[in-house]
């Protein structure tokens, strides 16, 4: 692991740079382990970690020292109760589609059969408020981002990227594959609470 200043009050806690529930997992430890100190606020993502700290409570010494501290001694990642799971209504009709399934050397019969048998983890939320970032994504499914991302991809679509799959919870620019949209609300500020999807919920895409 390696760490390194992020900002004037935050440090950045790097894990194996890859997409593994395992290293997630361990993130989330460390994410857990920082706040049980009392030191600031984590953000778990991937395979980092952004640990928070208030230069008014805690000398930039002391906090460089308990990050360094927990990635030399990075904490056990604990057995975790599952989380819900997400059913997400989905018509399998997105501009990528046919083109994803062509690289994938699938069927577009094949590419949805494989995409929706699958469930996914919520591994972390980001980007935008309700978006979860989940997987893993069927390794035979081959869907590397677009060269030219869009300006708009509508609220609702669902989209496929190397390892990974997510909902968009508004309209936004995106670089992602679209397959399919969804009339689920992931995302609701006038509900409580507002975000549908936590980490640790499974998804579960159901073709309509």
């Amino acid at each position: 692991m390696t760490v390194r200043l992020f900002g004037d009050r935050a440090f950045l806690i790097e894990l194996e740079q890859r997409i593994d529930p395992a290293i997630v997992d361990s993130a989330r430890a460390i994410a857990d382990a920082w706040e049980r100190r009392g030191l600031g606020e984590a953000i778990p993502a991937y395979a980092s970690v952004v640990v928070q700290f208030d230069p008014a409570r805690t000398p930039w010494t002391e906090a460089s020292a308990a990050a360094s501290d927990l990635a030399a001694r990075p904490p056990t990642a604990t057995s975790k109760a599952a989380g819900r799971l997400i059913d997400v209504p989905t018509v399998y009709d997105g501009p990528d589609l046919a083109d994803t399934a062509e690289r994938s050397g699938l069927s577009t019969d094949e590419l949805v059969a494989l995409h929706s048998g699958s469930e996914y983890e919520a591994f972390f939320l980001g980007f935008m408020p309700g978006l979860a970032y989940c997987g893993t994504l069927d390794p035979r499914i081959d869907a590397p981002r677009l060269h030219s991302p869009r300006a708009r991809v509508p609220g609702g679509s669902v989209a496929v990227v190397t390892g990974q799959t997510i909902v968009y919870p508004a309209d936004s620019p995106g670089g992602w594959r679209l397959i399919g949209h969804t009339e689920l609300k992931v995302f609701d500020p006038t509900r409580e609470p507002a975000a549908l999807i936590r980490a640790g919920d499974r998804l579960r895409f159901v073709p309509r």
